[in-house]
């Protein structure tokens, strides 16, 4: 018994220990640190699934308390990354109820957006600043960030002082389209995590769920209707139907890029390409945007051209 306890609390040690090392990486590592959040569910993922509910829910909240501390109070950038770990935390529990990879990952991202809305709208009033000055200030300072690490990459002055004179014009898109970059990059990263978790489950020996194979995976022919309609909105003169069109537009964007994925991930199967290969295919399509948008592309128009000839196959 007393061995037992020892080893559920080596792994909650070591899994707020890994947690903590990536919240730090991703504050404090220039370059790096900029993919670093993508990875902070997975250690919650990783150590809910392999202990139980009481022992794993230790690990996010120690983490985030920590962070807190670290941050010198609550903050929009710690409620950020307190949703980061939730999705870990979340993805663990629809698995054990052995749901459909769509149920798992839009449960997943329903649950986190919902709570999400709830915490900025608690910070919002315990700090008297107005949702609307939370997030244009987030984003302002992300801007700023982002400017300074192009300095730091030697981009040309040139072209700073070119993103500089429209950061007006950014920040006011930003702030209208974060709705679908907070649905889209939530999707991303339920789906990320949720796919790095199966060979590192499988190599621990804990139970992944059989999602079946995910390179044949389709969206629905019906979504395409949302695409048409979002793309009428952006013809129209009114504003507010624009935005309400682009934003709907990067959400199913993102749900076409899935079923892109999937279709590289069959012919890479097919092909036999080697890992490391494959490796370095995903990260080309992950940093070149023109390829991030190929890739979406043939997920969109695969319900007409089948390039993988799923039917055919099935015959």
């Amino acid at each position: 018994m007393i061995a037992v306890q020892k080893n559920i609390l080596k792994n909650i040690v070591n899994g707020i220990t890994v947690t903590s090392l990536i919240i730090a990486a991703s504050i404090y590592l220039p370059i790096i640190g900029f993919f670093c959040p993508l990875f902070i569910p997975l250690p919650i993922l990783f150590y809910r699934s392999k202990l139980d509910r009481t022992a794993g829910v230790i690990i996010p909240v120690v983490s985030i308390m920590l962070f807190i501390v670290m941050a010198g109070g609550i903050s929009v950038i710690v409620l950020y990354f307190a949703e980061l770990l939730l999705i870990g935390f979340v993805l663990a529990e629809f698995i054990e109820l052995d749901y459909s990879i769509e149920k798992t990952i839009l449960y997943t991202c329903g649950a986190v957006l919902f709570t999400g809305i709830a915490s900025l709208l608690f910070y919002s009033n315990i700090s008297n600043t107005g949702i609307n000055a939370l997030v244009s200030g987030y984003i302002a300072k992300n801007i700023e960030l982002a400017m300074a690490l192009y300095k730091d990459m030697e981009v040309s002055e040139e072209n700073i002082h070119m993103i500089s004179g429209s950061l007006e014009s950014v920040q006011y898109i930003f702030v209208r389209i974060i709705p679908a970059l907070a649905i889209a990059s939530t999707l991303f990263i339920a789906w990320a995590n949720l796919l790095i978790a199966k060979p590192l489950f499988k190599a621990k020996d804990i139970s992944y769920p059989e999602f079946g194979h995910l390179r044949v995976w389709k969206v629905p022919e019906f979504v395409v209707w949302g695409i048409i309609g979002c793309g009428l909105m952006l013809i129209l003169p009114d504003n507010a139907f624009k935005m309400f069109g682009l934003n709907g537009l990067i959400i199913l964007m993102m749900i076409y890029f899935f079923q892109g994925i999937a279709i590289l991930s069959f012919y890479f199967e097919k092909k036999q390409f080697p890992r490391m290969l494959r490796f370095f295919l995903y990260s080309l399509v992950a940093l070149q945007q023109i390829l991030l948008l190929i890739v979406i592309g043939l997920g969109f128009f695969d319900m007409w051209l089948n390039f993988r000839k799923l039917k055919t196959e099935k015959g």
